[in-house]
């Protein structure tokens, strides 16, 4: 079997559009949750959420192209395109070996939302002839691996909120298996639209507060909901003899993966926790860790009351005795919920952690609940030398998902 280790990282995200803002914005506590300023909320009952600020996509599209892009696929080409060019793979592999995973939770919503009112209030023939491209949610995949030439395999996964938690799984066992030698992998969102907002609203998902101090406070007593978020990562997963003959940098290796169903309900999680736990045991396990004794876990952790208590759950279940010492966090305190674009960005927050040993924090976590009971680290980073992390994902239709990543 082939080892499989990430060589280039690029994110998009509500706390910084490069991987050096990103990174110091989470180490520092820097929340990206603020009142949302794309559309007018007056009949929302939610008003904020966590907007992507300052995003230039001419710094990676073509002007003329813009347009016919929907916002979540030009987050995705940009993620995409700073992951390239830190790798510095171009050029370096075969395009019938480099392949594209690339997902979204929703696709082209906003796109969708715009087109549908033109059918509406102008007619059938205002209808973009860029609609259906623009919608689809395999289309940032496809549109990657057009301007990277790769010819490899191309899948766009679709899993709600594991989606580039799995895109990342999946790429790393094409590799490992040696069907591509490298993999651009990732996931993409921009559902922070009207409808967008007012649907995960009705179904009670979101928090309604406006102090966003307390919107997002995951394993906190006072969550009452997850806030939105947006935006994008993408990584170079790359088979190691191939990084190392090229003289590649490394930024660690993926070694495990678990993916399983709750098969229990559409939106709320196994109470018992039983497929997150076994997700999480798998990745451990395929991973082969030789100490559990320190160890971080970037939690999906979304601030909503059933999700934190089924993961803390999990995570007990899955590392029995060693939960005591891990080490967890979620980062969606800071970055809101970012849905098919979370695992993707927080698996590079993972391999920022084991690198630099710095483990950022969970921050407004200031009344822990009693059943969320492990180590959170709250509102302050903190050292520490971990070998090894986990990145957890899961998703409405009880899709969980685990990646395990060790220092190399």
């Amino acid at each position: 079997m082939k080892r499989v280790v990430i060589t280039g990282i690029g994110a998009i995200t509500p706390v910084g559009n490069d991987i050096d803002t990103l990174w110091s914005s989470l180490i520092t506590g820097k929340c990206g949750i603020g009142p949302i300023t794309r559309f007018d909320v007056t009949e929302h009952k939610v008003k904020i959420a966590a907007e992507v600020k300052d995003f230039d996509a001419t710094q990676y599209i073509e002007k003329s192209q813009i347009k016919k892009n929907d916002l979540y696929c030009q987050y995705a080409i940009a993620a995409a395109t700073q992951a390239m060019n830190d790798s510095g793979i171009e050029n370096h592999v075969e395009p019938e070996r480099l392949g594209v995973y690339f997902g979204s939770g929703i696709g082209g919503i906003m796109t969708f939302s715009t087109e549908t009112e033109k059918l509406l209030t102008k007619g059938p023939r205002k209808v973009s002839p860029h609609f259906i491209p623009k919608l689809i949610a395999n289309i940032g995949a496809g549109t990657i691996a057009i301007k990277y030439n790769a010819k490899g395999p191309c899948i766009p996964i679709v899993t709600a909120c594991a989606t580039s938690t799995n895109t990342l799984g999946e790429a790393f066992r094409a590799i490992k298996h040696g069907y591509a030698d490298a993999i651009i992998a990732g996931g993409a969102e921009a559902a922070i639209t009207p409808v967008g907002l007012a649907g995960f609203s009705n179904m009670l998902a979101l928090a309604t507060t406006e102090d966003v101090t307390t919107a997002s406070i995951p394993f906190d007593k006072r969550r009452s909901g997850f806030v939105m978020g947006e935006g994008a990562g993408a990584l170079i997963l790359e088979e190691y003899e191939h990084a190392k003959n090229r003289g590649a940098k490394i930024y660690g290796e993926i070694c495990g993966y678990g993916c399983t169903c709750d098969a229990h309900h559409i939106t709320a999680p196994d109470p018992d926790a039983a497929g997150a736990t076994r997700a999480i045991a798998d990745a451990i396990k395929e991973a082969n860790f030789d100490n559990l004794d320190n160890i971080y876990i970037n939690a999906h952790g979304t601030s909503t009351p059933l999700n934190d208590v089924s993961e803390t759950r999990a995570i007990k279940q899955a590392l029995n005795e060693n939960a005591k010492t891990a080490i967890v966090s979620s980062t969606k305190s800071m970055t809101g919920h970012m849905l098919g674009a979370a695992g993707a960005v927080e698996a590079i927050v993972s391999l920022l952690a084991l690198r630099e040993g710095i483990i950022p924090p969970t921050i407004g976590l200031y009344e822990p609940d009693p059943e969320c009971d492990l180590d959170y680290v709250p509102n302050q980073a903190r050292k520490a030398d971990v070998k090894y992390a986990l990145s957890t994902s899961l998703g409405f239709g009880g899709h969980n998902a685990c990646i395990a990543f060790k220092r190399v």
